[in-house]
């Protein structure tokens, strides 16, 4: 599992203090994000949830994560006996818990009704069960079921705040900044190949489709950012539409390295090199937050009739 050391350098790195708009934070956030990604999937997917619950945090009126701690934001909801609140306390269960079996000190989880809650992992009354997590990929990221049996909690915002806030979509970018960080990371040995001369004219097609990939995802990337960190929220189908966009065009450049890679290597690096074979099963698993099919029909029922080809 994933120390808390591993994650405290790059949490110390991130700018999440409020600030006026402007200040480039977005932009600088996302790229600490993604040059971890590049390293350490498990690190950079801890660290994206934590940098995600302080800006919760901070839209909706809650605490700030105090210095040392790390945070989770636990939203899935699946399975039997979901968690319920009464009296401010919270019981049930929570699966898919990226970092209750490593580094996180917090967590804001959703309960039932669309309401959030922030609690303190030390209490007595959770319960984290670490070893249903057979993948091979993400295994550092310490995802686990967790049992709560009347645990205190602190409810963050009205109910409902959680997703319609436009902040909801600006962390789905995020997601998509650390899938992208990912690939560049799988890309490397592709890349080293074709400097060392060892591409024939096939890899270096292959090279040249990876680099072409990750421009277009690295340039909406830089897009977003830019227009989180200068532009006041928009609608929220605005946001949510264009969080679709960059993550669908993130999303294709993973495939495009995690495939395209392989074509041009054969199987050498994943045999050969174990980091690389475990960043590429980490990268298979990551990128399934993702809804495929199901997001790009969100998207398309999003676009609009007439648009300005270059608005």
């Amino acid at each position: 599992m994933t120390p808390i050391d591993a994650v405290g350098p790059v949490l110390a790195r991130f700018r999440t203090a409020p600030t006026p708009r402007g200040e480039g934070r977005t932009p600088h956030n996302l790229a600490v994000l993604a040059a971890a990604a590049a390293r350490d999937l498990d690190v950079a997917r801890l660290a994206e949830a934590h940098l995600d619950a302080t800006t919760i945090l901070a839209e909706l009126g809650g605490p700030a994560p105090a210095p040392g701690t790390c945070w989770g934001v636990w939203a899935a909801e699946t399975g039997a006996d979901p968690l319920h609140e009464a009296g401010g306390r919270l019981s049930g269960r929570k699966r898919f818990c990226s970092g209750a079996a490593g580094p996180c000190t917090h967590a804001l989880v959703t309960v039932e009704g669309g309401r959030l809650f922030a609690i303190d992992l030390a209490d007595s009354g959770i319960a984290v069960h670490a070893g249903e997590w057979h993948a091979l990929g993400m295994r550092g990221s310490a995802a686990a079921t967790v049992d709560l049996d009347d645990v205190p909690a602190t409810e963050i915002g009205r109910p409902g705040a959680y997703l319609e806030r436009p902040g909801f979509w600006h962390g789905a970018i995020a997601v998509a900044a650390a899938w992208f960080g990912g690939a560049s990371g799988v890309a490397a040995p592709l890349r080293r190949a074709g400097r060392d001369g060892r591409l024939d004219a096939h890899g270096l097609a292959h090279l040249g489709a990876v680099d072409a990939d990750l421009a277009a995802a690295r340039a909406v990337l830089r897009d977003a950012a830019t227009t989180l960190d200068t532009q006041p929220p928009g609608a929220w189908d605005v946001e949510r539409r264009r969080a679709l966009q960059v993550r669908a065009v993130v999303e294709a450049a993973v495939d495009s390295a995690l495939t395209r890679s392989g074509r041009a290597l054969g199987p050498a690096p994943l045999a050969g090199d174990a980091a690389h074979a475990q960043r590429v099963a980490d990268l298979q698993v990551y990128v399934r937050q993702s809804h495929a099919e199901r997001d790009l029909a969100d998207l398309g029922a999003l676009v609009p009739v007439d648009e300005d080809p270059l608005s």
